[in-house]
Parts: C-alpha cells; sequence; structure tokens
C-alpha cells in the first residue's frame, strides 16, 4: 500500500482533478448501488410498497409532490431515486461482468493468437474482424431473439459475444510488439516453456492497453445495456435498469411529466462521464506520448 501511495502514477493521479473527479463521481454511485436497499426510501420492485394512487406524483419541490419521494414516482407509483439507485446496481453488474468475462476471453485468445501465429492467428482474427464489421446492438439483438428470454443474464452473455474482439485485437497487436523484445529471445534461450514466457515475460508487458481499453468498454457497456433496455429486449420490466426507465418515461414526455426521463438520463449521462474521466487519465498515464502537456518529441 505504501508502495501504491509513494509511485509516480498514484502523483500523477492526485494531481489530476478530473481523474480524482471521475473516480468520486464512480465511487459516490458504485456506493449507492451496493448500499441501494439500506439508503433507498422505497424498494420499488417489491409490489407489496406500491400505490397507483402514487403515480406521476412531481420531484418534493413541485406543488403536488410530497415525501418520501424526493424525485417523484413513475406510472407505477415508483419512487424515481430508489429505482435509479437499484438501476445503477444492474448497471454496474452488466458492465463489471462483461469487462472480467470478455477480457479474459479476449486476452486468453490474443495472447495465443500472437505468440504462436500461423493458422491459429488467422482463423481467429478473421473470425474478429468478421464479427466486428457487424454493429454490436444489432447481433446482441439478434442473439436476444433467438435466445427468446430477457435478464441481466442473457445480456452479458449477448454483450460478450461481440466485446471479447476489442480485446483480442488489441491484446494481439501488443504481443506482436513484446515477443520482439530481447528478454523473450533469451528466455527461449534458456529453455523456458511457452506457457512461462506467456504468463511471466510477455502478459504483463502486454496488459497495461488491455486497461485502458477495459475502462473504455465499461462506459460502452453500461451504454449498450441501457440501450437495450430501452428497446425492450434488455432486462424484463420487473428488474431495475436505467434504460428501461427512460423508456417508460418518453411516453409521458409531452404529457410534462420530465422527471421521468431527466434523472435516469441523468444518472446513465454522469456514470459515463465518471468512466471516461478516469479513462482519459489511464489512457494518458499509459502512453505519455498523448499526455496533456507532457508530448514526448
Amino acid at each position: 500500500m505504501i508502495r501504491i501511495l509513494r509511485s509516480r502514477r498514484f502523483y500523477h493521479y492526485i494531481k489530476d482533478i478530473s481523474a480524482v473527479g471521475g473516480s468520486l463521481i464512480l465511487l459516490i454511485m458504485l456506493l449507492c448501488a451496493i448500499f441501494a436497499p439500506i439508503i433507498a426510501p422505497q424498494n420499488p420492485y417489491d409490489m407489496r410498497t406500491l400505490y397507483l394512487e402514487d403515480s406521476l406524483k412531481p420531484p418534493i419541490w413541485m406543488k403536488g409532490g410530497e415525501a418520501p419521494f424526493l424525485l417523484g414516482t413513475d406510472d407505477q407509483g415508483r419512487d424515481i431515486l430508489s429505482t435509479i439507485l437499484y438501476g445503477c446496481r444492474t448497471s454496474f453488474t452488466v458492465g463489471f461482468s462483461v469487462i472480467i468475462i470478455a477480457g479474459m476471453i479476449g486476452v486468453t485468445i490474443g495472447l495465443l493468437a500472437g505468440f504462436y501465429g500461423g493458422l491459429l492467428d488467422t482463423v481467429t482474427m478473421r473470425l474478429a474482424d468478421a464479427i466486428f464489421s457487424f454493429s454490436t446492438t444489432l447481433i446482441a439483438m439478434l442473439f436476444l431473439a433467438i435466445l427468446k428470454t430477457r435478464g441481466i443474464g442473457p445480456v452479458i452473455i449477448a454483450i460478450i459475444i461481440t466485446d471479447w474482439v476489442r480485446y483480442a485485437r488489441i491484446m494481439r497487436g501488443s504481443v506482436l510488439s513484446v515477443k520482439e523484445e530481447d528478454y523473450i529471445s533469451a528466455a527461449q534461450a534458456v529453455g523456458a516453456s511457452d506457457f512461462r514466457i506467456m504468463l511471466k515475460h510477455i502478459l504483463p508487458n502486454a496488459i497495461p492497453p488491455i486497461m485502458v481499453i477495459a475502462a473504455v468498454d465499461f462506459g460502452a457497456v453500461v451504454m449498450l445495456e441501457a440501450t437495450l433496455s430501452f428497446l425492450g429486449v434488455g432486462v424484463p420490466i420487473n428488474k431495475p435498469s436505467l434504460g428501461m426507465m427512460i423508456s417508460i418515461g418518453k411516453n409521458y414526455i409531452y404529457a410534462g411529466k420530465w422527471w421521468l426521463i431527466v434523472f435516469p438520463g441523468a444518472a446513465l449521462v454522469l456514470m459515463v462521464f465518471g468512466i471516461n474521466l478516469l479513462a482519459d487519465w489511464l489512457r494518458e498515464e499509459i502512453n505519455p506520448k498523448i499526455s496533456k502537456g507532457k508530448l514526448v518529441k
């Protein structure tokens, strides 16, 4: 821990206001999502606590608003603030699950393809190119339509089907660069096994770009989950989702019920904004050539 606090990257991190700000946004939203059952005024998916007479109430500071509905209610009488907190749990669950699973699959494929080359490299990269040429949203929708089921699990799988490609391509390029280094040749000369070379020498030096891709990808995955739910093919209506809230809110936007779409939309934008701030710092830190004010000539 002390080594981390004294490291160069931590020093650059605390000096970067945008990175610290993005981290605070994400940390606050993550803690709110984790502790939603404790801090939410209502469990918006417990039918015993919902009453239709509470539907479409405005925020508490507007005429007709009342406690405990701080940000108002939706057409089912669900508290908007509570639904946002539970919806953030879905966003974080899908985001973390996809980048971990897709990252592991893509890194493994890219590592093997880049190290061994030949037929393995040709087949996997042509498959990756074929998948990458199609829209991720369309492929996810097609998979969910074929599966004929909705839920967090199917959404995660649908996104992973295409998302592993970006990790595999970046990892392969990093491996091709790293394996030409002299220390790789030295390891091969002393008889180190392929597994040891890949695990001990290539992977640690090829992984930094993957960290940047994962940070950027997290925001893309969160937006994709919201898009699928908005279109009605993502999580079911009885599960919390920011995209589902926005989809419901669009039906009332011309009726003046702006809070149904503004607050969940703001939460989604804020989450992605925090992720992008952190991803920008990470990209600049790993590649100093594009770092602000630190251009390497």
